[in-house]
């Protein structure tokens, strides 16, 4: 595990995509926010998103760039049989280690595919970097695999949902973040500079303003805080009610 972060209880991860159809707007990608929300309930904080094309040379660069910054690098995409998915051979080359058809995955193959239909085709996707901890697919049980804190996943979400819940048993976790969701029922002008003051004196306390528009009822925003410390975040949602109250009676005065 990488370990870069000083603070208690923190874990740290990134999501790779890989595919040149992600990019082209072809297919509308669906793994992110899944991952992002496991991840939260897990206690892990996702800090970063890249998406890659199907060209060996940037997935390593983002492998290795994104493997020394955080504590888990999850890639979606470039598992399968067909020519461009090469995921597997560029994170290979990533971590300077050889790859070849492993037999516990062409174990875990030939209980969906019968050996004679096992063609060079589909033993690619049976292509695991040595050193590689197999990721079980319940859907399709091509696997998946893990190598340093790098977990390789498919792109299709419903085989890509599958490996992750079968890899969180061997996470490592950070302490949980608890949300508290506050209606302001005012514009984020009408009390901006008051806020930017109270995270000043919870910078343990993540403050977030999120504005939106209805036809019918006008503009809106929604403060979210979010903090591991429940005290400290009573405390914040404490004072960021307060300053609503004072602002709101102003405004009226």
């Amino acid at each position: 595990m990488a370990g870069h972060t000083a603070e208690t209880g923190v874990v740290t991860a990134a999501v790779l995509v890989i595919g040149d159809e992600i990019l082209s707007g072809r297919t509308k990608d669906q793994n992110i926010a899944y991952i992002a929300e496991r991840s939260t309930e897990l206690g892990i904080d996702l800090r970063e998103v890249r998406v890659v094309p199907d060209v060996e040379e940037e997935i390593v660069a983002a492998v290795n760039a994104l493997r020394g910054r955080y504590d888990h690098v999850f890639t979606t995409g470039g598992i399968g049989p067909t020519h461009d998915d090469i995921t597997a051979d560029a994170i290979a080359k990533a971590f300077e280690v050889d790859i070849d058809v492993d037999p516990r995955a062409v174990a875990l193959l030939k209980q969906r595919i019968p050996e004679g239909d096992l063609n060079q085709a589909r033993l690619r996707m049976a292509r695991i970097p040595a050193g590689g901890e197999l990721i079980e697919n319940s859907v399709s049980k091509a696997p998946g695999f893990s190598i340093g804190n790098v977990h390789v996943m498919a792109g299709v979400p419903a085989i890509m949902h599958a490996m992750f819940e079968a890899l969180v048993p061997r996470l490592a976790k950070g302490t949980r973040i608890a949300s508290r969701s506050i209606e302001a029922g005012l514009k984020e002008g009408d009390f901006a500079t008051a806020l930017g003051a109270i995270q000043r004196d919870f910078p343990d306390v993540a403050i977030g303003s999120y504005p939106s528009f209805d036809a019918s009822k006008g503009f809106a925003t929604t403060l979210v805080l979010r903090a591991r410390s429940e005290p400290r975040l009573t405390a914040a949602e404490k004072a960021v009610r307060a300053m609503l109250d004072r602002v709101r009676a102003e405004l009226r005065a």
